[in-house]
């Protein structure tokens, strides 16, 4: 069976969506191919990356990239990780099945602090996702 294709969506493509799909790339790339797209992409916020290897995380590969990054991927599981994205993807993406995730902006946060409850929220509802799916696969 092949594996199905998670996608994590948020605007910038830069904090969020790249944390998740480092966190699922490294625990969990046995039961899915993970991606991460932005409705307006920017750059990675070194932020984000610093965060993700202080706690263990690799960041080789992860890049800003936009839906079109994707090319013909049919996206099995579609997660919005904000309000904003959400508003943008209403009539325009096309996944088995969307959900909506909506995390604070760490790179509102004041300090770095806000990149690791960001990195720790996102894990444990990953983990929570995935105990979710492994159920659902039986």
């Amino acid at each position: 069976m092949n594996k199905p294709n998670l996608v994590f969506v948020c605007t910038e493509n830069s904090a969020r969506s790249l944390m998740a799909e480092a966190i699922a790339r490294q625990k969990y790339s046995d039961r899915f191919n993970v991606f991460s797209v932005g409705t307006a992409p920017t750059e990675p916020d070194e932020r984000a990356i610093n965060a993700l290897q202080q706690h263990g995380f690799t960041t080789e590969g992860l890049s800003s990239k936009s839906f079109a990054a994707l090319g013909n991927t049919e996206i099995d599981y579609a997660i919005i990780l904000c309000d904003k994205a959400r508003q943008e993807c209403a009539q325009g993406l096309t996944a088995k099945h969307i959900l909506s995730w909506d995390f604070p902006d760490p790179k509102t946060g004041k300090t770095a602090k806000a990149f690791d409850t960001t990195i720790h929220e996102l894990a444990d509802r990953l983990k929570m996702f995935v105990l979710l799916f492994d159920k659902e696969s039986k």
